[in-house]
């Protein structure tokens, strides 16, 4: 356990069981589903699917659906603070895709319209609301996206870098992700049932929950977070590794980042989302962890399962449970399932619990653990709260590829005084990538891939990258736009399911981190212009073991139709651009070409925030140098 205690200070959240803490432990008392038919959005074909959404809010409100949402649980969680946050760490991956997809039904080309398609646009609008200047960044790792982003909150907080930070995750019902996920058979017309051994698959849900982190003890503190475990499986796009080595590898982090051993958790929150391959990876994973397994449940039979803001809302239930004395049933569950050798906790349990194990598993075998637990006493002699350090990263090889080329042509290019936009030749960015890669993926992944054997390669080190951190501004552009105009096309009828998986943000990081067997820490952001610094921030933050290495990479790709919708900076007099670059980074510091760092950074856009910037990496010395 580290010796500075991390508290949760305040907690906003709303799923389909109700809006706000005392809603949701009544719902959970009461074992209640919150899962029915959907309702948001008409359907051209068949009978509505269950889902958990969340009744009520304005349908023509200005800001999209997970805005709002986000914006509930941020008043939440917020109420009565006296100062903003020092940074907000959102999860989402759907942004404002639901706006999107009528736009784009509409034929819409008024640009300003899709303002708010962006992942970051859901952070910098609490940002903007609650006045907070400091980083605004944001996560997209899938179903684990939640949990990631508090992940990275407890990391700043320990390295000093801040003092207050509110985390979570939040993500709206979509018809991305409705039909997605029944493309893959993945949902259960029954509703969910995790752990039941009927189970057919997963209720999609929405919701939203953020945590208000400080290191400044409250007068009564919530719950303490304890640690956090991150791991990648490394094994498929969508598929969990069969024997749950991902997930217990996170577990595993966390436990051991709490300083607790496996008999000290007193419940476990599963992920449990009841698919069939879901379930029976993490009873695997739980049996080989726990010789006995405390209580152990999934809530997602109550709440659907809500994508980004999963994570979140069940570490919002954990400190529930911690709080208030409360176990949670694995609502849904009638029959367990004996191949699954858990024994899930059917009604509602008060018992006293000092540490909560939260389980977070998303796409891309991305995985994140949180142990929450009881508030250490008033009269704890913490350490002090660490000195802001630089969290500077060692640069082993480097590769980019732009208009010009890959880096050797850009290079020339630039060293001639010539401008290097435009696209990169397809046949250039699947140069040196297996043949197999090439004809199932599309222009993003194979980006990364590229960037990736490139970087690697220019470091000259033995051994691959074990974490991966990836930037993107916009995503896989090319699978979400030919998922939604082959939905729109077929009337709904015929969704395509290799596209939705290429579509999440995360799955380009992926694929890098399949190619490498890098099971370590694997996290996509999403911060507009500013995705590649927010994952250079993210992997000095996490890199963590001087003997291995990670790969930090930022990428786009440039769309004929969407780019020129959803990004301001292109205009019909600009050609399309798109390309990247990657780093191989570490904490060591021998055989190193140069070192890179995030110094700073700020989410306000006003006019002071360069002489912030200059003061910050010298003041008058540094106005003088640059002619300033």
């Amino acid at each position: 356990m580290s010796s500075l205690p991390v508290y949760i200070a305040g907690i906003g959240i709303i799923s389909a069981l109700g809006s706000g803490l005392a809603a949701t432990e009544q719902a959970l008392h009461e074992n209640r589903t919150a899962v029915g038919p959907l309702q948001i959005f008409p359907l051209l074909q068949g009978c509505p699917l269950p889902v958990g959404q969340i009744h009520g809010l304005p349908a023509a409100a200005p800001l999209p659906r997970t805005h709002q949402l986000a914006g509930i649980a941020a008043e939440q969680a917020l109420a009565g603070c006296r100062q903003p946050p020092d940074a907000i760490i959102l999860g989402t991956t759907t942004g404002g895709i639901l706006k999107t997809e009528q736009l784009l039904r509409d034929n819409e080309q008024t640009k300003t319209l899709y303002r708010y398609h962006g992942l970051t646009t859901v952070a910098e609008e609490i940002a903007r609301q609650w006045s907070c200047g400091g980083p605004a960044l944001t996560v997209s790792t899938a179903c684990s996206s939640g949990a990631v982003a508090i992940t990275m909150a407890l990391q700043m907080l320990r390295a000093g870098k801040a003092e207050q930070i509110l985390a979570g995750g939040v993500d709206s019902l979509c018809r991305l992700t409705y039909f997605g996920f029944h493309s893959l058979q993945l949902v259960d017309r029954a509703g969910c049932r995790p752990l039941d051994t009927n189970r057919q698959g997963m209720a999609v849900a929405e919701g939203a929950a953020l945590l208000l982190l400080t290191t400044r003890r409250p007068r009564e503190p919530l719950a303490e977070l304890i640690g956090a475990g991150l791991s990648c499986d490394a094994y498929h796009p969508a598929a969990p590794h069969p024997e749950g080595q991902g997930a217990l590898m996170a577990m595993q982090a966390a436990l051991a980042d709490a300083g607790l051993d496996p008999a000290d958790i007193d419940y476990i929150n599963l992920h449990g989302t009841g698919t069939p391959d879901n379930d029976l990876a993490e009873s695997k994973a739980v049996r080989r962890l726990f010789s006995v397994p405390p209580p152990l449940s999934s809530i997602k039979g109550a709440t659907g399962h809500s994508l980004a803001a999963a994570g979140a809302i069940e570490a919002a239930v954990a400190a529930i449970a911690v709080s208030r004395h409360l176990v949670p049933a694995n609502t849904g569950c009638r029959e367990p399932d004996p191949a699954l050798g858990l024994h899930p906790v059917t009604r509602p349990l008060k018992q006293p619990l000092a540490a909560v194990l939260s389980n977070s598993f998303g796409f891309g075998g991305n995985n994140g653990c949180l142990v929450i637990g009881r508030p250490r006493p008033a009269g704890f002699s913490a350490a002090p709260v660490p000195q802001q350090h630089e969290c500077r990263l060692a640069i082993h090889g480097s590769a980019c590829l732009t208009g010009a080329g890959a880096t050797a042509a850009t290079m020339a290019r630039l060293l001639q005084g010539r401008a290097v936009c435009g696209m990169a030749e397809p046949d250039l960015v699947a140069k040196k990538l297996p043949p197999r890669l090439v004809r199932r993926l599309k222009r993003l992944p194979r980006l990364a891939l590229s960037l990736a054997l490139a970087a690697h390669e220019h470091s000259g080190l033995t051994r691959k990258p074990a974490a991966i951190f990836m930037g993107t501004g916009w995503g896989a552009l090319s699978e979400t736009y030919d998922f939604l105009t082959r939905l729109t096309e077929t009337e709904e009828q015929f969704p395509s399911p290799t596209d939705f998986v290429g579509s999440v943000h995360n799955a380009a990081a992926s694929q890098v981190a399949i190619m490498f067997g890098a099971t370590g820490a694997n996290i996509t952001t999403s911060g507009g212009d500013c995705s590649f610094e927010q994952a250079l921030l993210a992997a000095a933050l996490l890199v963590k073991d001087q003997d291995q290495s990670a790969l930090v990479l930022g990428a786009d790709e440039g769309h004929d139709y969407l780019s020129p919708l959803l990004d301001p900076s292109i205009a019909p007099s600009i050609p399309l651009a798109d390309g990247g670059g990657a780093l191989v980074v570490s904490k060591m510091t021998r055989g190193t070409q140069c070192r890179v760092r995030v110094p700073f950074y700020s989410s306000r856009r006003a006019a002071d925030v360069l002489a912030a910037l200059v003061a910050w990496c010298g003041g008058q010395q540094v106005r003088e140098n640059c002619g300033l």
